[in-house]
């Protein structure tokens, strides 16, 4: 089976590489050159933790090709997936510009039956307007390849897709006809024989179950945010409460973690996007709106800590970041709390040295040299009056504090991500300051 996906951001290489490892011929198609060649050369436009290797070892055995020649790579294939970005417009609405492109240059060099297929995260009744481009293209070619159109909507987390992908908790697609249906079941049979589903619907439904699914997380993880405030007013600790709530099995322990907003590709932008078709449709999503704004409230829960720690003086203070990306295990810096936080502590006159294990490259296109970009984590906190921990990778969980303190000037934690016990921390001579845990630093500062 040969299969064209169009696109090599984040969706389409994991789908390519994933697909291409279970024996599916594969050619991933991008309009990049530079990217295209890199590729081949085994770069990688973006950090996943085993990509790379699952990608080398499908170029180096032909299943998994490159290519920025779209009339060539689809001769012959089953299906095409669009895996391009939906960008949000200046009205929070998802940018269709290119889905729509590629949708009319596959109408333009298809010359089979082929499933067309959305793989980016599309609003309900893309596929219609994908059906039209196509029909369109095909027309001003006087030509009748059959064709169909599909939603498959992708389920990755960033920093364990490739397990995602390879073993789902469910696999959803859109589907109109009875050839699409079995062009798609053929594709995923090889991730369906340990029993993950796929859960087969109409189109519409597909396309709004993405959205749905990421709105209904970022509402957990607001609403785990907004109780956290309210535990510091009143003298609670978020953490028992989320122990006391994630007991309960219809609420579950995951995804009510508080902290300081969430971030990266998807939540930020389908959140946006979802509330943006509600009001088209005449329906205001009340709820997406206030966990749209808790979010945007949350990233600066930091600061002011910090802010008030100081006595509202941070002039020519230096604060140690330990993370920049929008969680661990990727180097995704779009809509990252530490953005907001590093330009609020630069207004305000102060000094940011930052560590992350991968994201510093991709951290200078947003914050640029406004920071100093450190080659370790101890090196970020040297003389440092505040240590800020903003993203909870893996080799940040158990500092040697007696060092730590060693190489700071002020002896103080602010943790984004509750990562760390207060207790064990004062043990070492630290001030510590987390997110809900009852804290009055107006009175400690």
């Amino acid at each position: 089976m040969k299969i064209t996906i169009i696109g090599t951001g984040y969706v389409g290489l994991v789908t390519g590489a994933c697909l291409a490892d279970v024996g599916i011929e594969v050619t991933c198609v991008d309009i990049d050159q530079k990217k295209i060649d890199g590729l081949k050369n085994g770069i990688l436009p973006i950090y996943e933790p085993g990509l790379k290797e699952i990608v080398g070892r499908n170029h180096i055995k032909g299943r998994l090709n490159f290519s920025t020649d779209l009339s060539e790579a689809i001769q012959g294939s089953a299906a095409a997936f669009i895996a391009v970005g939906t960008p949000p417009g200046e009205n929070g609405s998802a940018d269709l510009k290119y889905v729509l492109a590629v949708a009319d240059q596959i109408g333009k060099t298809m010359t089979n039956y082929l499933v067309v297929i959305t793989k980016s995260t599309v609003p309900v009744g893309t596929a219609e307007k994908v059906r039209g481009a196509l029909a369109n293209a095909l027309d001003l070619r006087d030509v009748s390849f059959g064709f169909d159109v599909a939603s498959n909507p992708e389920f990755l987390k960033e920093g364990a897709a490739i397990e995602d992908f390879m073993k789902p908790d469910r696999i959803v697609v859109g589907v109109d006809s009875g050839d699409a249906q079995k062009i798609m079941d053929r594709l995923y049979r090889p991730f369906t024989l340990n029993g993950h589903p796929v859960i087969f619907m109409d189109i519409p439904s597909a396309e709004m179950t993405k959205y749905a699914a990421n709105a209904m997380l970022a509402t957990k993880i607001s609403f785990m945010n907004d109780i956290a405030n309210l535990c510091e007013k009143m003298g609670a600790d978020v953490n028992w409460v989320r122990k006391g709530i994630g007991s309960d099995p219809r609420i579950g322990n995951k995804f009510i973690y508080p902290g300081i907003g969430y971030g990266g590709s998807c939540f930020p932008k389908d959140v946006k996007a979802l509330a943006r078709t509600g009001r088209e449709y005449g329906h205001t999503m009340r709820i997406l709106e206030a966990v749209e704004a808790v979010n945007d409230d949350q990233k600066s829960v930091l600061f002011n800590k910090i802010y008030a720690y100081f006595g509202g003086d941070l002039q020519g203070k230096t604060v140690a970041f330990w993370g920049l990306s929008f969680k661990p295990n990727t180097d995704d810096m779009r809509e990252a709390p530490s953005i907001v936080l590093a330009n609020l502590l630069i207004q305000a006159g102060a000094h940011v040295r930052a560590y992350d294990p991968v994201a510093m490259e991709e951290a200078k296109y947003d914050l640029g040299d406004t920071i100093t970009y450190c080659e370790s984590d101890m090196d970020a906190i040297h003389g440092a009056d505040a240590l800020a921990l903003i993203t909870e990778w893996t080799e940040f969980r158990v500092p040697n504090w007696k060092k730590v303190g060693a190489a700071m000037k002020t002896k103080v934690v602010f943790d984004g991500r509750n990562l760390y016990r207060s207790a064990i921390l004062a043990e070492a001579g630290f001030e510590y300051f987390g997110i809900g845990m009852g804290e009055n630093i107006a009175e400690k500062a």
